[in-house]
């Protein structure tokens, strides 16, 4: 059984952020959402649970970051062609995101990315799965 992983976010307004990822093609598991929370699906082990500032303050020990100042985490989100990478990134950015940096060209691998509404910093990238050793 492969291990699930649930990124809970703060979030300023739940109602916009929701909309933004569906903006994106994602969509959220309603069993696991409500005017607090809602669970955003990434795959069927990948998981963020976009929390209201009340209720992320309830599991975490410490103040919720300021990502105008700081940033928590980075997460990095893989996408299936380097035309994926692109709709996603101007779906994002057309959702209201802000690109934080000029897309990267490694070569084997192209790196985007962007500033959420509330700040947190999403990278997409596209490896060539030629590159990728088994």
């Amino acid at each position: 059984m492969a291990t699930k992983i649930f990124v809970n976010i703060p979030v300023k307004d739940l109602n916009k952020s929701i909309t933004f990822w569906k903006a994106l093609g994602y969509s959220f598991n309603q069993q696991f959402t409500d005017e607090t929370a809602a669970c955003l699906v990434f795959s069927e082990d990948i998981y963020a649970m976009l929390l209201t500032h009340a209720k992320f303050k309830e599991f975490s020990p410490n103040p919720i970051c300021d990502t105008s100042k700081n940033n928590e985490v980075l997460l990095c989100l893989s996408c299936e062609s380097k035309a994926d990478l692109a709709q996603k990134m101007k779906r994002a950015v057309d959702a209201g995101a802000r690109r934080y940096a000029e897309p990267k060209d490694h070569g084997f691998m192209i790196q985007d990315g962007f500033l959420d509404l509330d700040g947190h910093v999403w990278e997409l990238v596209y490896m060539d799965p030629e590159f990728v050793q088994k």
